[in-house]
């Protein structure tokens, strides 16, 4: 007869989607939950989503905007206001510490995982630090894709915070897309503000590319971006950088039959947009209910299937050059309400609101990717 196991459940991870995992176990008092995590500290991240109900985690939120601009790459500047939602940003220091304050009853262990091992009645977590049984694994490790997709893009990026010495900032209105600096082939380049004083905002270099550039020529968009802004002198507090897939590749949620994947290892990651926070929070909610309810924990599709369809081809249409990227997504917001717009990047669209989203789009360069993507 097998050994029972050491742990319920053991999470794999204490980034956005271990750490929301863990803390709604530990608010359900479910015994035996194990939190596995890094001995060494994550590099700072800043998470951010458009949110329009109060979330579990508002003590973390950093700041709130209720209005944003998109402005295209002729200068044509598209205010946002952006109610019933608000864009959030929560950064990584403050989500760990708010998520650390709530981990009663949850053992934390220290440890480099190794590999998780799959079982018929348990999984084993294995590492430097580590050996654990447990009867669930949910592993939020990074992890490439099952297989390769059609189309594989990065966004990649770089971002200052910076202290300007004078007035310089809206703290009421965040930049989402700012295109007004020079395009590459086959993706798109844009400048994003998130202020939160009058002299001080986060103000990123973003590219969507086959691959990531140098920190070097970032830093030379972030120049170039800081001079399209109109910038007072100002100094740098701090640097954060990253790259994000962008693909139609499967990211499978089930890796075993006691282990299963969350959070961007489990596909949270939405293709177009990059954006992950909102979808892992989903997941880890799902799968906190299914196993205080004594389910299988499979997380759920982070995203719909419809959409992901349309992202493919958005993805092959960029990839292709077929489409004017900065062109394209400067006119979708100028052309359709905030809301809608939202939703549809949210996955929360109706049918209906996507037809609307689609008819106004450039129909040769989508079809001739659609057709694409279906011979292949």
């Amino acid at each position: 007869m097998p050994a029972a196991p050491d742990a319920a459940v053991a999470v794999v991870g204490a980034g956005a989607a271990g750490l929301g995992l863990a803390v709604r176990l530990a608010a359900a008092r479910l015994p035996g939950v194990v939190l596995v995590q890094s001995p060494e500290p994550a590099p700072e991240r800043t998470w951010c989503s458009w949110q329009r109900r109060p979330v579990p985690w508002a003590d973390a939120v950093a700041h709130r905007w209720p209005a944003a601009d998109v402005v295209g790459p002729d200068g044509v500047r598209t205010r946002l206001d952006l109610a019933p939602y608000r864009y959030e940003m929560v950064r990584s220091r403050d989500f760990e510490a708010w998520a650390g304050a709530r981990l009663d009853g949850v053992q934390r262990v220290s440890a480099h995982v190794e590999r998780v091992e799959d079982g018929p009645d348990a999984a084993r977590v294995v590492g430097d630090g580590v050996d654990l049984r447990a009867t669930w694994v949910l592993d939020t490790r990074p992890v490439p894709p099952a297989r390769p997709g059609r189309t594989a893009l990065l966004q990649h990026f770089v971002g200052w915070t910076v202290r300007t010495d004078r007035d310089a900032f809206d703290p009421a209105t965040a930049s989402l897309m700012d295109f007004r600096l020079p395009q590459p082939a086959g993706g798109v380049a844009f400048g994003y503000v998130l202020p939160t004083s009058p002299r001080e905002a986060l103000v990123e270099h973003t590219v969507f590319s086959r691959t990531a550039w140098p920190d070097a020529d970032h830093e030379d968009g972030l120049r170039r971006y800081a001079a399209v802004l109109g910038l007072p002198p100002h100094e740098v507090l701090a640097v954060e950088r990253g790259a994000i897939p962008m693909t139609d590749a499967p990211f499978p949620r089930r890796a075993g039959r006691r282990v299963f994947r969350l959070g961007a290892a489990g596909g949270a990651t939405r293709p177009s947009t990059g954006y992950t926070f909102t979808a892992a929070q989903r997941q880890a909610a799902a799968v906190a209910h299914a196993l205080v309810a004594g389910r299988q924990p499979l997380p759920p599709p982070a995203w719909p299937r419809r959409h992901r369809a349309m992202d493919a081809v958005l993805l092959r249409a960029l990839d292709a050059g077929r489409l004017d990227g900065a062109a394209y997504l400067a006119d979708l917001f100028a052309r359709h309400p905030a809301p809608r717009v939202l939703r549809f990047l949210d996955g929360d669209s109706t049918p209906l609101e996507e037809l609307a989203v689609m008819a106004r789009s450039p129909r040769g360069p989508m079809l001739r990717s659609l057709v694409g993507n279906r011979s292949q």
